[in-house]
């Protein structure tokens, strides 16, 4: 059975990367019934996108996100700063998919802003060029740490990351994460946000911070690339998700035979969305 979820928070998927855990997500997309997505950036890496790779696990990925917008799920799309081309096209709408580089929301009695983030890292800003050098470094270390997490579970041992060791032991990583969770914070709190919700540092959170002004629910949806995050709001409460394969360990023969028969019909109803769209646009001019 999949499970009824009210809003559904994904960022940092990084299609188009050898570090992109695509099957794991769209596992979980097939587990969920979300009345609303949120893709809060870095969702196709444009940074790094090249032809040589895009294995068909990222376009069912793509397919399945198409699906919902078919299904009558409400898709807003908020650029990141890998996939910041798309920022010429921001608030554009066709039907249910909506990109935009930043989204409100009233939930409940609370207001929800979402963003990616990318406007608090200085070194993005000021440094493109190395921040873009820096990205292709971390996709390498990725596929090196996948390399050795194999040869690990091979002979029994326990997985290791790379990456959350690096942050771990640099001072000036751990201050960049603390810096960023307040900024935001500070920033939602000034505009008046209940929650305030992002991406970009691949550091999935939900806690409470307070700063001179007020106090806030800061957000952080992780990423589909190490920690295998998303963040979902259901009934008035957030949670963090982490994927686990023992999720989908008690699927029947027949739910998998299901998920199977969806995915040869999502060639189809992406086919007829993409014709809807286009109409729409010629329409429009």
């Amino acid at each position: 059975m999949k499970r009824e979820v009210d809003l559904v928070v994904i960022s940092d998927i990084h299609l188009g990367t050898y570090g992109c855990r695509a099957n794991e997500l769209l596992q979980y997309l097939k587990s969920i019934r979300p009345k609303r997505i949120i893709l809060n950036g870095d969702i196709i890496d444009i940074w790094q996108f090249s032809k040589s790779y895009w294995p068909e696990s990222h376009t069912k990925v793509l397919r399945r996100i198409m699906k919902f917008v078919t299904e009558g799920v409400s898709v807003h799309y908020l650029t990141g700063n890998h996939d910041e081309t798309l920022r010429k096209f921001s608030d554009l709408q066709l039907g249910n998919f909506q990109l935009s580089d930043k989204l409100v929301l009233t939930l409940g009695n609370a207001k929800a802003w979402f963003f990616h983030g990318d406007i608090f890292d200085v070194t993005m800003q000021h440094s493109k060029w190395l921040t873009k050098l820096g990205a292709i470094g971390y996709d390498s270390l990725i596929l090196l740490n996948s390399f050795v997490n194999r040869c690990l579970t091979f002979m029994g041992r326990e997985k290791m990351s790379f990456s959350k060791k690096v942050k771990s032991k640099f001072k000036n990583a751990v201050k960049f994460i603390n810096d960023f969770e307040y900024t935001a914070a500070e920033l939602a709190v000034e505009k008046g946000y209940d929650y305030v919700v992002c991406g970009h540092i691949h550091q999935p959170e939900k806690r409470n911070i307070s700063t001179g002004k007020g106090e806030v629910l800061y957000l952080n949806s992780g990423d589909w690339v190490e920690n295998m995050t998303a963040l979902e709001y259901n009934k008035g409460q957030w949670d963090v998700y982490t994927y686990s394969a023992s999720h989908y360990d008690d699927l029947t023969s027949k739910e998998i035979d299901l998920l199977d028969a969806e995915d040869l019909s999502l060639r189809l109803d992406v086919k007829i969305l993409l014709a809807q769209m286009k109409a729409e646009v010629i329409v429009g001019q």
